[in-house]
């Protein structure tokens, strides 16, 4: 994984020689699509159709990323904030490898209706192959900027508003997959990638986005597939995104590669509710950046800092400190904390960690001036 947040034009991104999903996936034949947010590097080398993406549309990095003036630091309705030096570059949406766009103010609320639409393309398309579309979209993260559509909908403000523009996206393909008779032979997992932050409510689970508490780190995961996975079925075990790519190759009958560690493991007998499925995970460590901060083991969790320990079936919002009580857990858990030193490393880059990949000459995809990138 990055182990860091990456800016327009960093010279850094997922390394080439790294293998994705969407490559195993082509390997069974299946078309691959990336639309949304990608996140993984903008410079040509680290783009999605360089990882083993067929199509991409969408925005490089977060919606945030780029000069106050274009309105991606403050929220629909909001005031533009005063620009304070240079500042980011613009803010790109691409097709593939064109720069589409410069993104502005108003382009932020339609972003959701694009997404979907090309998403639903993209179904349609394909509907006669198999197909893997990875559907990241920029919506809920700030800046907060709903469709007009859903502008004034909710009862939670304009975070409410684009939440239930989400939701409604998620309605659009799940009725194109139905609609087309694809639903006896496709997957979908609607999953985030972190807890919320202040702006959700994440109760009774503690902390936000950005820490290690449960609330930043659990996220509300859907697996539907009808005839497969039973309805109204629910798993406590840990799972994660790291599952994602092992669960989905086995699925397609593919095969892993085996010249490299993967963290995932294979979590179909979870998700189709098999009869005493177990986790394949018998240890989950909590990093915040490169600082490992917690490690869990079955119910218990360990706070490394302070040492405070939680039994998370019977305290999910992580309000009552067992340490006292249950000193040989904390030292069990204490040696699993050094085991991932070696691995992981428990405070900067580990052995275990391969690198990024990595380029000269970096140049964002919009100069400030406002100039396209062409030589992608």
């Amino acid at each position: 994984s990055i182990p860091h947040v990456l800016f327009p034009g960093n010279d850094v991104g997922l390394a080439p020689e790294e293998i994705t999903v969407a490559e195993l996936l082509k390997q069974q034949g299946y078309a691959t699509g990336c639309i949304g947010k990608w996140h993984l590097g903008d410079q040509p080398e680290f783009l999605p159709r360089r990882q083993g993406f067929d199509y991409y549309f969408g925005l490089p990095y977060s919606n945030d990323m780029g000069p106050a003036a274009d309105g991606v630091k403050s929220n629909l309705g909001a005031p533009i904030p005063e620009r304070k030096g240079k500042g980011q570059p613009p803010l790109p949406l691409l097709r593939n490898e064109t720069v589409l766009k410069r993104v502005l103010a108003h382009d932020q609320t339609t972003l959701v209706a694009r997404y979907t639409e090309e998403a639903v393309k993209f179904i349609r398309e394909h509907q006669q192959s198999q197909f893997f579309l990875y559907l990241p979209h920029s919506a809920v993260h700030f800046p907060i900027y709903p469709g007009e559509a859903f502008q004034g909908k909710s009862q939670n403000g304009i975070y409410g508003d684009w939440v239930e523009e989400v939701d409604w996206s998620v309605g659009q393909v799940l009725a194109a997959v139905r609609e087309l008779g694809l639903s006896q032979r496709t997957l979908v997992i609607f999953t985030s990638d972190n807890g919320g932050t202040r702006r959700a409510v994440n109760a009774p689970l503690r902390g936000h986005k950005g820490s290690t508490w449960e609330g930043g780190m659990r996220v509300p995961t859907i697996a539907w597939w009808p005839g497969k996975i039973p309805a109204g079925t629910e798993t406590s075990a840990i799972t994660g995104m790291m599952d994602i790519l092992p669960t989905f190759v086995a699925l397609a009958g593919g095969s892993l590669p085996v010249d490299r560690k993967l963290d995932g493991a294979d979590i179909w007998p979870l998700l189709s509710g098999q009869p005493g499925a177990t986790s394949p995970h018998e240890v989950f460590y909590y990093f915040r950046g490169l600082k490992l901060e917690a490690v869990r083991s079955g119910p218990w969790k360990l706070r490394l800092a302070k040492g405070d320990l939680y039994h998370l079936e019977h305290d999910i919002g992580e309000s009552t400190d067992v340490a006292a009580g249950n000193q040989q857990v904390v030292s069990r858990l204490r040696s699993l904390a050094e085991q991932i030193t070696p691995d992981l490393g428990r405070d900067g880059i580990g052995p275990g960690c391969r690198p990024l990949g990595k380029v000269t000459d970096a140049q964002p995809l919009i100069s400030h001036d406002g100039t396209f990138r062409s030589d992608l």
